[in-house]
């Protein structure tokens, strides 16, 4: 992936803009992070107004987009959906029939799903905007309670700040783990959040991890090799493993078991990019006690082999650890 079009219409949030740009639009180059050949594209070159009231000029007319690699849309007002400019929605289909990735933040997945390039496919929007999607477009498969979803090369987000997890799920399938984790710290966030929607669904925020489940997962981080169960978990947190399992899910939008497999996943990628350790090695390494079962996960959670994925990334591993 070298070139990003973003697409922005009038009514667009600077939020989720922001985000695109933050993701595929800065020099990163010092940290070793590829560049991208980032431009903000609209229908009608000139001022754009966002949803709060200012404005921002644009350059570029829509024939980038017919090339880029990526075509990133935003979110338009609700009072738009279902009338997208049609010049968009070309694009749009465009982008898909040639394979090119397609990624939408928030309630622009009612652009793609206007389009038609989410029929009779997976893709997830805004919580609150769930059913609305439902009813308009039944014939797409709306998964309200995840992040993000990836349905071939295209990616569907939820709401606002998801767009950012989708944007560096991306990431890491084109440039790797290691160098996205430079990317998600030179941003001060996570590079991976688990769980979905459903934890921000009616319900308060929780403010920060509890002590006992940091140590907890402090200590499981240090152990992925061992084999870590419920119990073990649970006992450290001097807790029953009901009440374990039921707050560890509640702060982690994850059972202790999906969380622990992911974990171990991220760290099977780091060691295929910086180390020259055999598939054996790095299975029992992060915990999954055989190359069989390591590739198992690695086809079942990122569509791809060990060796396939090494393969593509092994140069991250001479660069500086982050």
């Amino acid at each position: 992936m070298k070139t990003v079009a973003c697409i922005v219409q009038d009514g667009f949030a600077p939020f989720e803009f922001g985000v695109a740009c933050e993701a595929f639009g800065l020099d990163r180059t010092d940290d070793g992070v590829p560049n991208f050949d980032f431009r903000v594209v609209t229908a009608v070159p000139g001022k754009v107004v966002s949803k709060v009231g200012f404005s921002i000029n644009v350059d570029d007319d829509l024939s980038f987009a017919y090339e880029a690699d990526l075509v990133v849309v935003c979110p338009i007002p609700r009072e738009w959906w279902g009338a997208t400019d049609p010049r968009v929605l070309d694009v749009v289909r465009d982008a898909a029939a040639r394979g090119a990735w397609l990624l939408s933040v928030c309630s622009g997945s009612f652009v793609l799903a206007e389009a038609g390039v989410l029929d009779g496919r997976r893709a997830t929007t805004h919580w609150k905007y769930a059913d609305e999607m439902i009813a308009m477009f039944p014939r797409i498969d709306v998964d309200p309670e995840v992040l993000f979803v990836q349905d071939g090369r295209t990616i569907t987000s939820a709401g606002t700040a998801a767009g950012l997890d989708a944007c560096l799920h991306l990431l890491r399938q084109e440039i790797g783990a290691e160098l996205t984790n430079r990317v998600a710290r030179r941003m001060v966030v996570p590079p991976q959040r688990d769980g979905g929607q459903a934890q921000f669904i009616d319900r308060p925020l929780p403010v920060a991890q509890s002590d006992a489940l940091l140590t907890v997962t402090e200590w499981a981080m240090g152990n992925l090799r061992d084999e870590l169960t419920v119990d073990q978990l649970a006992s450290r947190a001097h807790m029953s493993p009901r009440t374990f399992a039921r707050r560890f899910k509640a702060e982690h939008g994850a059972t202790p078991a999906a969380w622990l497999s992911r974990q171990r996943i991220v760290r099977a990628q780091r060691l295929l990019e910086r180390s020259d350790l055999g598939l054996d090695e790095i299975a029992t390494e992060c915990g999954f006690g055989s190359a069989a079962v390591l590739r198992q996960n690695f086809a079942r959670v990122l569509g791809t082999t060990p060796t396939a994925y090494r393969a593509k990334f092994a140069c991250a591993r001479s660069e500086s650890s982050v």
